[in-house]
């Protein structure tokens, strides 16, 4: 389990990958951890935040949140807040971000990282979120609740997540991912 920045550190430098922007993401992402505050929401150009991937047993359906602020359908997630253990980090969004209790791990390795773009809110200048992506499996079954942050949550067939999305490359990166895991 990655549950420091040393760990971080040693999980980003093992982790390989096909992807020609996760490779060129991961060495961003050491620059970045050589700075005291890169948990930190404050810190700027950008700051770690963690997410989780849901999927149902069968691995056919991915849960989405409709982001309330970018109004966009993506995984859970959100700021570290100075918390180092970047996968409780995202395990802890994913339960406030869906309600969901039971959720499993499917792998304590990385699944994705990637860097995007936050734009500029009234409060907030534009910055970049290096989001560490975790695994996570539940039950269709169990009851969502939709947060503040989210205007919708909603399991998405694996077909039909492109169109959702937006043909979002990150998002459609990790369904390539599930479908060779």
């Amino acid at each position: 389990m990655i549950t420091s920045k040393p760990l971080l550190i040693n999980a980003l430098t093992t982790y390989r990958t096909l992807y020609k922007e996760e490779q060129a993401f991961g060495r961003a992402f050491i620059e970045l951890l050589r700075n005291d505050r890169c948990y930190f929401r404050d810190h700027l150009p950008g700051h770690l935040t963690g997410s989780a991937f849901i999927v149902d047993e069968s691995k056919s359906f991915v849960l989405l949140t409709h982001h309330a602020k970018l109004n966009k359908w993506l995984q859970p997630g959100g700021h570290a807040d100075g918390d180092e253990n970047i996968m409780a980090v995202a395990l802890r969004e994913a339960e406030e971000e869906t309600g969901l209790k039971h959720l499993k791990s499917l792998t304590d390795s990385l699944f994705d990282i990637d860097i995007h773009g936050i734009p500029e809110r009234k409060d907030f200048p534009a910055h970049l979120h290096y989001d560490v992506r975790f695994l996570f499996e539940a039950s269709t079954n169990d009851d969502l609740i939709i947060s503040e942050e989210s205007h919708d949550l909603a399991w998405i067939p694996l077909d039909r997540i492109a169109g959702l999305t937006n043909h979002n490359n990150a998002v459609l990166r990790m369904v390539h991912k599930l479908t060779s895991f």
